[in-house]
């Protein structure tokens, strides 16, 4: 089954808004924390931000501190990735990641599918 359903990507012009969101399934337990990568073309994909369900601490990429917040509906399994003042440089797939903890391995990484943002004028 699909463990990560990601929505929201899209084309915008530069200086437009985009809203991400990433729902886990049920069946994922224990998460630890859920965040957002993306990977640019040409590039390697790199971390954009985090937030602990726990305690709701949240962790943001300098590259898109004060443009990009990052939150979560605990009760829905839910992240979202509000995403202002874009540019050219945002253009990437964005992928879900959820950290979950299993007893016998550790940390679990799962990945949502990916979603397209391209922002061009």
């Amino acid at each position: 089954q699909v463990q990560l359903v990601e929505s929201g990507g899209g084309d915008v012009q530069p200086g437009g808004s985009l809203r991400l969101s990433c729902a886990a399934s049920r069946s994922i337990f224990d998460i630890r924390q859920m965040g957002w990568y993306r990977q640019a073309p040409g590039k390697q994909r790199e971390f954009v931000a985090s937030i602990t369900p726990g305690d709701g601490t949240t962790t943001v990429a300098a590259s898109v501190k004060g443009r990009f917040t990052i939150s979560r509906d605990n009760a829905k399994d839910t992240v979202y990735l509000q995403m202002n003042s874009l540019n050219s440089e945002d253009t990437a797939i964005y992928y879900c990641n959820v950290v979950a903890h299993n007893q016998r391995k550790g940390p679990v990484n799962v990945w949502g599918q990916g979603t397209q943002v391209t922002v061009s004028s």
